[in-house]
């Protein structure tokens, strides 16, 4: 294999799959990257066996072939380049080393056979839909924060996504909960995806979406079926395996009786929350809601750091009400209200409450958090 690339479009190629494969590996080829080099076009592959992301990139070759070499070590040599370098990549069958030169720098980088390296079965894709990426990106930003992190809940541990069909406009939805709190966001069901199964993207794969969505400006190509997803970026392709399990009828935690509604702007109260915050515990970070006609008190106290208070005015007429909410939750909600003012729906101090944009009045973006006792 020879070939030379320019070193700002190999880097961001890179950038794109070394970021799948683990820092520690028990298996020495899952370290490597598969370097595939023909018709004008450099092929880097990653995988860990549960995600593999496939790359083109535009390349002088001078002769075909293949190799893997360290994925990091790769990435981190052409990172450290300077700007418009031309980079030359040479391997011979006889030595096994790849060779990259570039200006008067000389690296010489251990391989394994390309044959070794481990690649995704092929698939039948039952459905397929294409998504314009910033719908896509609202999808997993506005949720991905709710995910479980609790590995024997592993049915937590991604984002679900299904067709929401209902008697309106047929919805494509993503959700999101740890037990805590719960995210959905809606987005007009692409064409293509009405009777897709529910499928639920583990973490690690929202993840590497949302950073190859980033700066992304074609339609994103979806494909799915009963165990994988896979997304087409342009010349990037995704695939990932998706968690085996049920997810949770969210619908019954989404309180449907709540009856005080509170208006309020948003920057403001999450500035505020963050600042008597400062005195929570790390363990309980409680923070008490004192509500009632027209203001909102904050509550912090903590028998070891002290107390602190904050009052904010609010739009609020119902009967005054003490909730408690964890303060991360709390912040973390309230960082994904679009719109300059939040509403809250409550019930009382022990049940579930609604969150979302005032603004929002066909309530794509719902939140649920669960109160605390303080």
């Amino acid at each position: 294999m020879k070939t030379t690339i320019e070193r700002s479009a190999f880097l961001k190629s890179l950038n794109h799959v070394q970021s799948v494969v683990e820092r520690r590996n028990t298996i020495p080829i899952l370290s490597n990257l598969l370097i595939q080099a023909g018709d004008g076009t450099i092929t880097l592959t990653s995988t860990d066996l549960d995600i593999e992301i496939v790359e083109g990139v535009e390349a002088t070759v001078m002769q075909d072939g293949a190799i893997t070499v360290p994925a990091h070590t790769l990435y981190d040599i052409v990172r450290k380049l300077p700007e418009g370098a031309q980079i030359q990549l040479d391997y011979a069958d006889e030595e096994p080393r790849l060779s990259l030169s570039s200006g008067r720098s000389r690296f010489s980088l251990p391989c394994l056979p390309p044959e070794d390296f481990p690649t995704m079965p092929a698939e039948d894709y039952s459905h397929h839909f294409a998504v314009e990426p910033e719908e896509l990106n609202r999808l997993i930003d506005q949720t991905k924060f709710a995910i479980s992190t609790e590995e024997t809940r592993y049915y937590l541990n991604g984002i679900y996504f299904h067709p929401e069909e209902g008697d309106s406009t047929p919805m494509l939805r993503s959700v999101a909960t740890d037990g805590h709190r719960l995210a959905r966001v809606q987005a007009p069901l692409p064409d293509g995806a009405s009777g897709m199964p529910g499928v639920i993207v583990p973490r690690k794969a929202v993840t590497e979406i949302h950073r190859l969505l980033d700066g992304m400006e074609d339609t994103v190509k979806v494909s799915v079926s009963e165990s994988k997803i896979r997304f087409e970026f342009g010349t990037t392709v995704l695939t990932s395996k998706l968690i085996d399990g049920t997810f949770p009828d969210y619908g019954r935690v989404i309180p449907v009786g709540n009856d005080k509604i509170l208006t309020v702007e948003g920057r403001d109260l999450a500035k505020a929350v963050d600042r008597v915050a400062t005195i929570s515990t790390e363990k309980s970070r409680a923070v008490k809601l004192i509500i009632n006609d027209g203001r909102i008190a904050l509550a912090v106290n903590n028998s070891e750091n002290g107390s602190a208070n904050e009052e904010l005015s609010v739009d609020y007429g119902s009967e005054p009400i003490e909730i408690g909410f964890n303060s991360k939750y709390l912040l973390d909600v309230m960082g994904q209200i679009d719109g300059g003012t939040a509403k809250f729906v409550f019930a009382d101090s022990g049940s579930p409450t609604i969150i979302c944009d005032a603004e929002d009045h066909d309530q794509n973006a719902l939140y649920v958090l669960m109160p605390m006792r303080v």
